[in-house]
């Protein structure tokens, strides 16, 4: 028989209640009222977003790499088990007990990658960082963007004034990248839209859809040529 899952830790937000469930040692999920947000045991697509996003750097002198969204932290370990030791990774969350659950509770999923001396993590919008790198450029830019939020891109997706998946969006993340850069979403499904507005942005998109069968999730990867500016 199944052991039950055991509530041990939960917080009131605007979207519902959300709640860390454990059953047995490793055995996760991150809920949102009635809906499971995250699973410890099916992290296939994370894993692959957080690995593929970072593999054309895992040889640079000090990359420079953003991701958007800690969830258990899958992403940004298999991030980080993909860099060189002296990456600076700058991990955004919006939601401050998350941080608080991978420094606590789900450390050991991921060798308490939100601790790693890499990481900085920053409470607030991924969207706002991205903006003000995009205004800033510079030395502030990123050879990566990593984007792993909740349900990702989706055909009611605003086209133009979505703040993370829209057109203006994309272009704020193109400028806040360096040539060469490479920008990775995480999307719950495919979405058409999202890969025809990269493409508009000048990056050459490809899709990953890991797993076998099934919901199988979507990892959509953009990069920019070297040497290649802003239109």
């Amino acid at each position: 028989m199944a052991q039950p899952w055991k509530i041990i830790a939960s917080e009131s937000t605007k979207d519902g209640q959300l709640e860390l469930r454990q059953r047995g040692e490793r055995d996760f999920l991150i809920m949102i009222g009635p809906q499971v947000l995250m699973n410890s045991l099916a992290n296939l697509s994370e894993v692959m977003l957080g690995r593929l996003g970072c593999e054309h750097i895992k040889d640079h002198a000090s990359p420079r790499v953003l991701v958007g969204g800690l969830g258990m932290g899958c992403t940004l370990k298999a991030a980080l088990n993909t860099l060189p030791q002296n990456a600076q990774v700058v991990a955004c969350e919006l939601n401050p007990i998350i941080r608080d659950w991978c420094l606590g509770p789900l450390s050991a999923l991921t060798d308490n990658a939100a601790a790693d001396p890499r990481v900085s993590v920053i409470i607030g919008d991924v969207a706002t960082l991205i903006r003000r790198t995009a205004v800033n450029g510079g030395d502030q830019r990123f050879d990566a963007i990593i984007l792993d939020l909740y349900r990702g891109p989706h055909a009611k997706t605003h086209h133009l004034d979505d703040p993370l998946y829209g057109s203006r969006a994309i272009e704020n993340m193109r400028a806040a990248l360096k040539p060469g850069g490479v920008l990775a979403v995480w999307g719950e499904n495919y979405d058409e839209g999202f890969e025809r507005r990269l493409q508009k942005a000048g990056f050459t998109v490809t899709v990953e859809r890991p797993g076998r069968g099934g919901l199988r999730h979507a990892v959509f990867l953009g990069r920019i040529k070297a040497g290649r500016t802003r239109p």
